[in-house]
């Protein structure tokens, strides 16, 4: 697809919400994780095993088309968004994790997601009459569009802390702009067959959000993670970065049509989130007395 969607658009909108990620990265988020390998592993092995495995299998279930099911898995092997810290924050999880959790993330979805996608493309093998795996030369443009931004980032926070702070508020903003122009632009670029395309994938993207934010929830939890962990976990897996699927579906694979399902979830993880972030704290609202030491000098330092 030679648009000006896939080749000017997507790439800039993608590295504007992975230049906000960058800018509120540190090295000592990535030292963090050695502090909780045990959560963190939990968390990756759900990220990165269980998930495309469920993804993969609501796909046979609802015999989605090739490309769409192509697009379900790449998706899948998506890492979460930057909109899970906020959720994390405002069902009180342990944003610190969440933070670390996205870094590490998007360091191994380098590799993880050209993985997920071939062999996604090698078992669906979607008609599009080109070459469609991801060879050496793609997982490079992989590779620069999810790390470059970031490193770009977390290199401007490390030289220009108080601008990278200033900044963290209009770059989120403008990442969730950017998100709903992305997810418009692509449902528009396919207007005549939206109907059909959220018949098709509605449901199942639903239901692959919230069993992703319930394994996220749950496995961490009955395997000893404290609450706000697992908290952290469930949104941190429930809330992919729909951006990035459809930048790979679109700038890498040069299809639209695999890009429906990350532009349909993007739309439906948010109600999905708020409801199941609701439940979880439904009946235990913590007081501030009850927060963690550390949160509550957060909070009067906010405050002040």
């Amino acid at each position: 697809m030679d648009s000006p969607l896939a080749t000017v658009a997507l790439p800039a909108a993608l590295a504007i919400i992975m230049f906000g990620l960058g800018l509120s990265l540190t090295v000592a988020d990535f030292v963090r994780v050695a502090r909780h390998p045990r959560v963190v592993t939990i968390a990756l092995a759900c990220q990165l095993l269980i998930l495309p495995a469920v993804a993969f299998g609501l796909v046979l279930l609802f015999d989605l088309p090739p490309l769409l099911a192509v697009g379900m898995m790449v998706l899948a092997a998506s890492p979460g968004g930057t909109t899970a810290n906020l959720f994390s924050h405002l069902y009180r999880g342990d944003v610190a994790l969440n933070i670390s959790l996205t870094a590490v993330n998007s360091v191994i979805a380098v590799v993880t997601l050209p993985i997920v996608t071939n062999f996604a493309l090698g078992y669906f093998e979607p008609d599009t009459g080109t070459s469609m795996g991801m060879q050496f030369t793609k997982v490079l443009q992989v590779f620069a569009i999810v790390l470059i931004p970031v490193v770009i980032g977390m290199l401007v926070r490390a030289k220009r802390a108080v601008f990278a702070h200033r900044m963290d508020r209009p770059v989120r903003i403008a990442s969730a702009l950017v998100l709903v122009l992305v997810i418009a632009g692509t449902i528009v670029a396919e207007r005549e067959n939206v109907g059909s395309y959220l018949a098709d994938v509605g449901m199942i993207t639903t239901l692959f959000c919230l069993a992703s934010l319930t394994v996220g929830y749950w496995i961490p939890k009955l395997l000893g993670a404290d609450k706000r962990q697992s908290i952290a976990c469930s949104m941190e897996i429930g809330i992919h970065n729909s951006t990035l699927a459809i930048a790979i579906a679109i700038s890498v694979l040069d299809s639209v049509d695999m890009a429906i399902p990350g532009a349909v979830y993007g739309v439906v993880m948010f109600p999905a989130a708020a409801a199941v972030g609701w439940l979880i704290t439904r009946g235990r609202a913590e007081t501030t007395d009850a927060l963690p030491a550390r949160d509550r000098a957060e909070r009067a330092t906010e405050a002040g």
